[in-house]
C-alpha cells in the first residue's frame, strides 16, 4: 500500500519539473527576443548598404516599412518592402523576398530605383553548399553583379533566366538550382514593382 503514496509523489515531482522547465523556455524566449530581433534589424540594415548607393537616400528605410499588397509570387514571396527616400521624395524600394534555394529558404533583398531598374540584390540569408551554392553572399559576386541596371525595357521578360536556360544570366559555377531561384526572384520582385510602382512610390506604409 505506501507505493501508491510514493507515485503520486513522484508524477507530483515530474509534472512540477515539466512546468518548471517550460516556464524557464518561455522565459528565455521572452528574454532573447529583442536581441534576436535587433540581430535581425542590424543584419537589414548591413545589408541595405550593398543595394542602395549610399547617396541615393537620407532616410532610415527600415522605419518605412512598406504594405504590399498579393505578396506571394509566382517563384518566391514578399516578406516586406521598405522605402527610401532623398529630401522627402521617392527614390528606391528594398523589396526582401523569400525563395527556395538548393538546401532551404533563401532570403534576398532587392534595390529597385524609383524609374523601375535595378541598384542592387543582396543574399541575407541562406542554407546554401559552402563553395557552391554559398557563393551568392560573396562581395562581388557575377550573379548579382549581373543583375545591376537591369530592368524589365532592356532585358525582356524572355532573358530572365540562366543561359543554359535561354537567358541572360550566367550561373555560378556548379550552383544551377541556387542560380536560377535568385534570377526567378529578381524577376518576380521587378514585375511586381511595375505593377504596384504607383503605390510602392508613393509609400503606403505598414502600420
Amino acid at each position: 500500500m505506501s507505493r501508491q503514496p510514493s507515485l503520486i509523489t513522484g508524477l507530483m515531482l515530474l509534472a512540477l519539473l515539466c512546468c518548471v522547465t517550460v516556464g524557464a523556455t518561455l522565459a528565455w524566449q521572452h528574454y532573447c527576443a529583442p536581441r534576436i530581433a535587433k540581430a535581425e534589424q542590424t543584419l537589414k540594415a548591413r545589408a541595405l548598404l550593398t543595394v542602395l548607393p549610399a547617396d541615393s537616400y537620407d532616410n532610415q528605410p527600415l522605419d518605412t516599412p512598406l504594405q504590399l499588397k498579393e505578396p506571394t509570387l509566382t517563384n518566391s514571396t514578399l516578406i516586406t518592402g521598405y522605402l527610401a527616400t532623398l529630401g522627402g521624395k521617392p527614390r528606391a524600394v528594398v523589396l526582401h523576398s523569400r525563395t527556395n534555394g538548393y538546401d532551404g529558404p533563401l532570403d534576398l533583398l532587392i534595390g529597385i530605383g524609383s524609374n523601375g531598374r535595378l541598384l542592387g540584390v543582396k543574399a541575407l540569408q541562406h542554407n546554401e553548399t559552402p563553395g557552391l551554392g554559398a557563393g551568392i553572399a560573396e562581395p562581388g559576386n557575377p550573379l548579382m553583379q549581373g543583375f545591376v541596371d537591369k530592368d524589365r525595357t532592356t532585358t525582356p521578360d524572355s532573358a530572365w533566366a540562366l543561359t543554359r536556360d535561354k537567358g541572360q544570366f550566367d550561373q555560378l559555377a556548379g550552383a544551377t538550382i541556387t542560380s536560377r531561384a535568385v534570377v526567378n526572384a529578381v524577376h518576380d520582385a521587378l514585375r511586381y514593382f511595375d505593377e504596384h510602382a504607383e503605390v510602392l512610390r508613393g509609400g503606403t506604409v505598414h502600420e
